[in-house]
């Protein structure tokens, strides 16, 4: 097929997943070198990793993710910048990793640990896109680092960089682990409550929780997760 054909094929695949809201979001592809670009602002994340899910099925030579979440309001990147390191700081889990940010074209140590203690991240915000550079321990450190991200006000993407050292393979079972971790991570959530299981990236979402936020927030976490191919939510409403 030509280029325009395939970016047809791809529209078409939008217009079949409805989480993709093809008619309200401002969506933009063309192919640049090979690559497929697809870039423009969605309202959501399951939108966001949808799209790149549907588009990367024709993506033969590559695809350039350039989607952003719409912004809800005006934040600096400065004050993104600040509740990232914040929230990193103050993750348990990562007390052991050194962090340190650049502003202004200039590197900050924000705080410093021995180097073979427990990894390094390095944190760069550029107009609400937080990247994410470094090294950590495990598949579930990289993962719960860009969740974090992803929480902190302001932020219309995460470019999660880090390296796992020493590597690990992925797997259906270190996704499950992951989103486990993530919505226990998350205090408006019965966290205990919700079932989760994981098959070809998909994700199940089951049980019973209070109420309709609750369940729309568990999913967006899930989606949050690195690696995570679709999210089917199946969590009822307890009446």
């Amino acid at each position: 097929m030509t280029d325009m054909e395939i970016l047809k094929e791809i529209r078409t695949a939008f217009e079949r997943e409805p989480r993709i809201h093809i008619h309200r979001n401002h969506i933009h592809m063309d192919f640049r070198g090979g690559t497929l670009v697809i870039e423009g602002e969605v309202g959501d994340i399951a939108a966001k990793q949808l799209a790149l899910e549907r588009a990367g099925d024709y993506a033969l030579n590559g695809l350039e993710d350039r989607l952003r979440l719409i912004a809800l309001g005006p934040v600096e990147d400065g004050a993104l910048r600040v509740a990232v390191i914040d929230a990193l700081s103050e993750e348990p889990t990562l007390k052991n990793c050194a962090i340190r940010a650049w502003a202004k074209g200039k590197e900050q140590t924000v705080r410093e640990t021995q180097p073979e203690s427990g990894g390094a991240l390095y944190v760069l915000v550029e107009d609400g896109v937080v990247t994410l550079e470094g090294q950590v321990l495990s598949l579930s450190h990289k993962r719960l680092a860009g969740v974090l991200a992803w929480w902190a006000p302001g932020c219309r993407d995460v470019v999660n960089k880090l390296a796992v050292t020493p590597p690990e393979d992925d797997s259906d079972d270190e996704i499950n682990d992951a989103v486990r971790l993530v919505l226990e991570k998350d205090h408006r959530l019965p966290a205990d409550q919700i079932k989760i299981s994981t098959k070809g990236r998909a994700v199940t979402l089951e049980g019973l929780v209070f109420r309709e936020a609750e369940k729309t927030q568990a999913e967006t976490d899930t989606w949050y997760v690195q690696g995570v191919g679709n999210v089917i939510n199946q969590i009822e409403l307890r009446r």
